[in-house]
């Protein structure tokens, strides 16, 4: 029996349909089946005696790394500004229930997970989407009410959490696969079920492992940091330090003690501005000049390339503009769209997962249904393409629910809007018949780089 099956066993809730009830259906991602052929060890050997000791204590190496991105979010606006925008793209829009309308079932509940959990709070989504970028690890705790169903979810700080596998990378007990510490303590807080946490991870070593946890966005740009912000404080310390003008003064043939005096009478008034010079010995004074600009400036821009290179896109992407061609500007946003969309299948994977718990805690199947949790718009393509995709397939005489997906709405939405106009036209008490798009036509390679051309000619 699987673990949501017991749960539910427990809670009193009634079991699923003989028809459909199996424990690949119960099963959650992580959770094995009793009896299974694999062999072997899904770690390496190094990570196989990491795990002895990480179910003891945090892994320290990955705490400092969080702690690091923090510190480095905290006091440096150019990773604060990767972090928000990278979030802000990949949330926006919110989530939606890629499935066919005809699940009226399904996205009833859909729609009910979806606004008890605040999920269709953008601000709540960005904060987990910047959660998941900063700690690498999206670890989401499925809160239940008293009626044993799922009611909230909370996001907990991943580098407290103790996976608590073997050494063949699998959790040992799914009733207790997860282990919150208290670092200042070491006392164990908490002990999570498989079911009630998913995590979600951002570029694992393993997706197989575990124990394999995810990195920050930003991990392997940490040195690099360190590096460029310590050599702009030493170029702001040389430009402070050379900024004013000096003068050399050059007496040829004094002792000591006369060029003491002559030092006296020089810097004895300080705030006097000395413009005359008189010696009866053979004197010069030279002009030396400060540090006018700072234009010798080429290794903090060969540390800007290199801390850059682990960004989603380059400097000029995030406001280092010189020397940036705008010729090339639509590849470097192309660039960055792949990794918010990277960001975004991993981020909703995670509520998928969750909604399926939800499904199973109301005694219903989601494996009987089609359907996966996605963000609405893909960041890779613009607006406009997408409604140019949209036209393209409407003119392919595509299903209109397909053709709705592919412009980023929401089919069901859109069905029920459509209902509700039509309703509302029509003189008839069931309405009358919806209005037939206009015809559509393509031309190939009349737009630029050889994309086609899409126009519309409506009726009338």
């Amino acid at each position: 029996m699987g673990m949501i099956a017991r749960l539910r066993a427990r809670l009193g809730r009634r079991q699923i349909e003989p028809a459909v009830a199996s424990e690949e259906i119960n099963k959650l991602p992580g959770e094995e089946s009793p009896i299974t052929s694999e062999v072997g060890y899904r770690p390496t050997p190094e990570s196989r005696l990491d795990y002895l000791f990480r179910r003891l204590w945090v892994d320290s190496d990955r705490r400092q790394s969080v702690l690091d991105i923090r510190e480095m979010d905290r006091t440096d606006g150019r990773v604060k500004k990767i972090h928000n925008k990278m979030s802000f793209s990949a949330v926006k829009g919110g989530l939606i229930l890629d499935t066919s309308s005809g699940n009226k079932a399904i996205i009833r509940e859909w729609d009910r997970f979806h606004k008890t959990l605040q999920l269709n709070d953008e601000e709540k989504l960005r904060s987990h989407a910047r959660g998941f970028l900063v700690e690498g690890n999206l670890a989401m705790q499925w809160i239940l009410n008293q009626s044993g169903e799922i009611s909230d979810c909370a996001r907990m700080p991943s580098e407290t959490l103790l996976p608590q596998v073997g050494e063949n990378g699998r959790f040992i007990k799914p009733e207790e696969a997860w282990h919150q510490m208290d670092v200042a303590s070491g006392a164990i807080v908490a002990r999570l079920a498989l079911w009630q946490m998913t995590l979600g991870r951002l570029c694992p070593d393993n997706f197989d492992d575990w124990g394999s946890m995810g990195r920050p966005y930003m991990d392997a740009s940490r040195e690099v940091w360190q590096k460029l912000v310590m050599t702009e404080e030493d170029l702001v310390i040389r430009r402070h330090d050379r900024a004013a003008q000096r003068l050399a003064h050059s007496l040829e043939g004094a002792d000591e003690i006369e060029l003491n005096k002559y030092r006296e009478g020089i810097e004895g008034e300080p705030d006097k501005i000395t413009t005359d010079f008189f010696s009866n010995k053979k004197l010069s004074v030279t002009a030396v000049g400060g540090d006018e600009n700072l234009d010798q400036v080429a290794d903090v821009n060969l540390l800007l390339d290199a801390f850059y290179a682990c960004a989603p896109a380059s400097k000029g992407f995030f406001g280092y503009l010189e020397g940036l061609n705008r010729d090339i500007l639509e590849d470097i946003k192309k660039d960055f769209f792949e990794e918010v969309d990277s960001v975004q299948d991993s981020q909703a994977r995670v509520y998928d997962t969750g909604f399926r718990i939800y499904l199973l805690l109301k005694g219903k199947n989601p494996n009987a249904v089609n359907f996966k949790v996605n963000f609405a718009e893909r960041r890779t393509d613009t607006p406009n393409q997408r409604a140019d995709l949209a036209l393209k397939l409407r003119a392919l005489s595509l299903p209109n629910e397909m053709v709705w997906r592919a412009a980023g709405f929401d089919p069901s939405k859109v069905l029920t809007q459509l209902e509700a106009e039509r309703r509302a036209k029509s003189p008839y008490p069931n309405g009358g018949e919806l209005d037939t798009p206009g015809r559509v036509s393509i031309t190939p390679g009349n737009q630029r780089k050889g994309e086609s051309a899409t126009t519309i000619a409506t009726r009338g």
